[in-house]
């Protein structure tokens, strides 16, 4: 497996992944699905921001891809992100989503960011237990924030500190 910096091609490799989560889990609270036009403005967009997408590649396949971007819009949040992270179903439990995610901590570390957030549904055990023996730790929990297939969702933040200084 290799990670790497999504070009704009790989647009049409992450759409599939995207619109997967959308229709069939609660991965995202989302329920519309994208258009290869969509995916590939929300690319140039993070890249344009000078936040990463990275791909998870096995065999000149793109098997994953992951992202950060702002928490909250406010200055006051300038130095803390949230991820994203999405597997290609046919690959699940093959390591690519622990891959992904301890590249994007390291990207956030060499960014000067202090803070990684993550918003999971709290039925999402498997990504709870990654994120967790990835050293974060879940800091709020929020019931029947969203609806998706016909219920009610919670939804679980969990944080990691990526480093230990004060505050500027």
């Amino acid at each position: 497996m290799t990670i790497r910096d999504a070009v704009p091609a790989d647009a049409a490799g992450i759409l599939p992944m995207y619109n997967y989560a959308v229709a069939e889990t609660t991965a995202i609270f989302d329920t519309r699905l994208s258009d290869l036009a969509g995916r590939e403005a929300w690319l140039a967009q993070r890249r344009a921001d000078g936040f990463p997408v990275l791909i998870a590649e096995i065999d000149g396949a793109i098997a994953g891809f992951a992202s950060f971007g702002e928490f909250r819009a406010w200055d006051g949040y300038r130095f803390t992100v949230e991820h994203s992270i999405y597997v290609d179903p046919a690959r699940h439990r093959e390591g690519i989503g622990r891959a992904l995610l301890a590249a994007l901590i390291d990207r956030a570390q060499a960014a000067g960011k202090h803070a990684m957030m993550a918003g999971i549904a709290a039925e999402n055990h498997v990504s709870l237990a990654l994120h967790q023996a990835l050293g974060f730790r879940e800091v709020g929990r929020i019931p029947q924030v969203a609806e998706k297939f016909g219920r009610w969702l919670d939804l679980v933040f969990l944080q990691l500190i990526l480093d230990g200084r004060d505050a500027p």
